[in-house]
């Protein structure tokens, strides 16, 4: 869609931008080496000065202490969700004192700078963690070894008085996954006295919440990844709770619960992400293990009982989401009593004009 650029704009810049009739379009950051060479900011027939970037970083700090009122329930939370703050290229999490950032625009990362010292000085934090995935750095021309990150390995935090360790060296993404706070909070009205499996458990979060807030009598955690397990069993530690923590693969967990004839009373799934393109094969085969773990999580919940399942592939609709939970009900003859669906905290906004944004996608629902 780009017919041309100024020779003298250079990667990173600030640039005017022009529509095909030569009026005025907005402004955006350029590098014509990037895979998404032109990212629009600002939109309209008068154009702005890169100074409008500093207002957006202010209005999304604004948005999560001043509106969400998040500092009242956690320390941890997300301050920038990219396009959705008007920051296309740029995630950050705050989690105690420490920003935990993630980079995916050469522009973003070159004025990155500035906007730190401006959301330590309105988050009350103090150190820096870069998460710059290598295939970014080098479609970006990112120079990551100029990411200035500080010394720091992990750090405690609290949300909805369940204590976490967030770890950023064995950490997925930007350490512990916001996303889910509000999920959390959620599943524990529904579990006291309950038996819990929690599919993918990560670090431990829908286990730990089930029983220290829901009054769970057992839960029983699963995950494929040996750090996650360690990271669960330190967080259960942490909040003096007892949860069966189990290194496997899930699926292979699940069938042989299945062929057990094991069931439990809450069962939640929350695998990382399946579909990571656009390419029919790989969607096709992610879209497989949505199904299988989806029919394998029906058969495991106890008639009655509660499933939560999840989906964080953005490039999976809610829609299409939604269908393969229900034919997978049709095909283990269950039938499902949706009670609800739900998606990430406020923390993590859609914008109208970038709806693929919206990638975290639960649907809660009794199993009969």
């Amino acid at each position: 869609m780009i017919r041309d650029a100024s020779s003298g704009a250079k990667p990173g810049d600030w640039v005017h931008v022009y529509d095909k009739t030569g009026a005025p379009a907005g402004n955006g950051l350029w590098n014509p080496r990037s895979r998404v060479p032109l990212r629009m900011l600002h939109s309209g027939e008068q154009f702005v000065e890169e100074t409008f970037l500093t207002e957006l970083v202010d209005r999304a700090i604004r948005h999560r202490i001043d509106f969400l009122q998040l500092p009242k329930v956690t320390d941890a939370f997300r301050v920038v969700h990219s396009d959705a703050d008007g920051l296309s290229g740029l995630i950050v999490d705050k989690f105690a004192d420490v920003l935990s950032i993630q980079v995916h625009s050469l522009g973003m990362f070159q004025r990155i700078g500035p906007w730190i010292v401006r959301m330590h000085e309105l988050l009350g934090t103090k150190r820096v963690v870069f998460e710059i995935d290598d295939s970014v750095s080098k479609n970006e021309g990112i120079s990551s070894n100029l990411a200035k990150t500080d010394p720091v390995r992990m750090v405690k935090i609290t949300e909805h008085g369940v204590r976490y360790e967030v770890d950023f060296a064995e950490g997925h993404k930007t350490g512990f996954f916001c996303d889910q706070r509000d999920n959390r909070l959620k599943l524990s009205r529904y579990t006291q006295g309950q038996r819990v499996l929690d599919l993918c458990c990560y670090s431990g979060g829908f286990s730990i919440a089930s029983m220290l807030l829901g009054g769970a009598v057992e839960a029983t955690g699963v995950d494929l990844d040996e750090a996650a397990i360690a990271m669960s069993k330190r967080n259960g530690n942490i909040n003096k709770v007892r949860v069966n923590w189990t290194h496997c693969d899930a699926f292979s967990y699940a069938r042989q619960m299945r062929d057990n004839g094991s069931q439990w009373d809450t069962v939640v799934l929350d695998p990382p992400k399946l579909i990571h393109s656009r390419d029919d094969e790989d969607a096709a085969e992610g879209r497989q293990r949505y199904e299988d773990l989806n029919g394998l999580g029906m058969v495991l919940t106890r008639p009655g009982g509660l499933l939560v399942t999840c989906s964080c592939s953005g490039m999976l609709s809610a829609e299409e989401f939604d269908d393969i939970v229900i034919r997978m009900a049709a095909r283990t003859r269950r039938k499902l009593q949706i009670l609800d669906r739900t998606g990430p905290g406020e923390d993590h906004p859609v914008m109208s004009n970038c709806p693929e944004s919206r990638y975290l996608k639960v649907i809660w629902a009794r199993v009969w």
